[in-house]
């Protein structure tokens, strides 16, 4: 979504490296830069002003002019901005202290309430919540039905004693929700309710009833992020017809510019709590304005990814394989990977966990346009080799790729590769595992084979020889043999022997030693 003022920002970053001292046109042209940078994201006007006069007042002070490094400095001012201007801190719900906690999800039609009220029920089951989904928008066709198979889907019983279309009183619905959640001992209820294709004086009368009549301990605005300036203006509209307490932003994975995203939290002075960025009933979480502002300046997102991946993750199974590659638990074999790539597959897709690492920006036009189907084919080709070919890879032949190709339906060139790309990583990730880093680079700090000389980079070592090496010419070489007997001469005896001169008698003084029995032959 941030793709068009990810990019600008990281031309306009660019222009300043290697510079030592940032000029006044410096920051200027700077400031300009990130303007249009805002402005074309659909940000809105008053936070475009406010951000970039913060910036230039920072930039001008010390922080920018002491700095050994003022490039670096100015990206860390606009990153603690954007993090300033998307709210600060991460905002965490808020649970009742008895009674089962009410969340009223309000919004305009379309913005994806329904969906995400299962979504974000299914993230409170996975926090240890008992949530209970409560059907209020009786006017949407088939809305109570789409609830109720959402809540199938996630595993969350769904309270909806209209039917819907019409017909109903949600008021009524809401109130009685309360009871039924006490009855059955559920602690949090999520109450959807209706929207509307606009902002009109029936939906906001009929949001605030609902309100007085279950006191919800949090309102959250739901709200489209695709829709750009008009999502502050609707945000703005709730916020003064009916109130809320947080905010969430939903299809944040939209090709949109996402200037709304940047917005609302400045100009309604409300959080933005949760995020969806997906379609599936997983793809749901806390929206941290930190990590947002990371994204947005292409410094990646590593803290969710790790989140996401102990979730997804079988640990005794990545244990194992990490056992593998340092060379302690067996060979790594294609069913182990296999096995890595299906988990990693849990995550989402490959563009949207290669996008959370930094610097991966500049590679955006090659994950958009990676195939996701390439896994399924690569599941494939293993899948059609036998279990000693997966636990041997070193047996597939000619007439076995012929036989695996044909039962995976590719070619035979595509099972090559596989096998040829299995060893290579194989490799690559022994090496990883037992310190010695990536091949061409020296090892990890702390780990064996770090800080040790490159291969081939080695000092040579001198032969041992049996004397020093001698002229062909006799003169010379009667010279140094006179030279080397005066040296010889001049040198004492034993280089270990006593201040005077005298060698040590080894023998007499370890026979004077007073040593155990058995010690003595350890001497000989």
């Amino acid at each position: 979504m941030f793709a068009t003022l990810s990019d600008r920002l990281a031309d306009t970053f660019k222009n300043l490296r290697g510079k030592g001292r940032l000029s006044e046109a410096d920051i200027d042209a700077t400031a300009r830069e990130i303007r249009i940078a805002l402005l074309e994201a659909d940000v809105a006007l008053p936070v475009v002003k406010e951000f970039v006069a913060a910036v230039k007042e920072r930039a001008r002070g010390e922080e920018v002019s002491q700095a050994l490094n003022p490039a670096q400095q100015i990206v860390k001012i606009v990153n603690e901005e954007l993090v300033a201007i998307l709210g600060g801190e991460t905002r965490r719900l808020r649970y009742a202290k008895t009674g089962p906690t009410v969340i009223m999800l309000a919004g305009l039609q379309g913005a994806g309430k329904t969906t995400l009220a299962a979504k974000l029920a299914l993230w409170l089951k996975e926090q240890g919540k008992t949530p209970m989904l409560v059907a209020c928008d009786l006017q949407r066709p088939n809305a109570v039905r789409q609830l109720e198979v959402n809540g199938e889907r996630v595993g969350v019983p769904v309270f909806a004693p209209e039917p819907g279309n019409g017909v109903g009183d949600p008021v009524s619905v809401a109130r009685a929700s309360i009871e039924e959640a006490k009855r059955r001992l559920h602690d949090v209820v999520i109450v959807d309710t209706a929207g509307r294709l606009g902002v009109d004086a029936e939906l906001m009368q009929q949001a605030s009833d609902i309100r007085d009549a279950v006191t919800p301990d949090e309102v959250l605005f739901v709200v489209d992020a695709m829709i750009g300036q008009d999502a502050v203006s609707t945000a703005q509209a709730f916020l003064d017809g009916v109130g809320y307490d947080g905010v969430v932003l939903t299809k944040l994975d939209g090709d949109a510019r996402g200037g709304a995203a940047l917005s609302i939290a400045s100009i309604t002075g409300k959080p933005v709590m949760f995020a969806s960025n997906g379609e599936k009933m997983t793809d749901f979480d806390l929206f941290h304005p930190d990590r947002m502002a990371s994204r947005i300046l292409d410094m990646g997102d590593v803290m969710t990814l790790i989140e996401q991946a102990e979730k997804a993750f079988d640990s005794e199974q990545a244990m194992k394989a990490a056992a593998k590659l340092s060379g302690q638990g067996g060979e790594f074999t294609l069913d182990d990977f296999l096995e890595q790539m299906q988990q990693v597959r849990k995550l989402g897709s490959m563009s949207k966990i290669m996008g959370m690492l930094p610097g991966m920006g500049q590679f955006r036009e090659q994950l958009e346009n990676f195939d996701e189907r390439e896994i399924d084919r690569i599941q494939a080709i293993i899948q059609s080799m036998t279990p000693a070919e997966r636990a041997n890879p070193k047996i597939i032949d000619g007439s076995r790729r012929a036989r695996i190709a044909k039962g995976s339906g590719r070619q035979v060139s595509d099972v090559n590769q596989l096998v040829d790309r299995f060893f290579e990583a194989r490799k690559m990730m022994m090496q990883m595992a037992r310190g010695g880093g990536f091949p061409g680079m020296p090892g990890m700090p702390g780990m064996p084979g770090a800080g040790g000389p490159k291969k081939g980079k080695a000092k040579p070592q001198q032969k041992k020889g049996k004397g020093a090496k001698r002229s062909g010419n006799p003169a010379k070489a009667a010279q140094q043999a006179a030279a080397e007997k005066e040296k010889a001469a001049a040198a004492p005896a034993n280089p270990f022997g006593l201040p005077g001169g005298e060698d040590v008698d080894y023998e007499k003084a370890a026979a004077a030693l007073d040593l155990p029995k058995d010690f003595s032959k350890f001497l000989k």
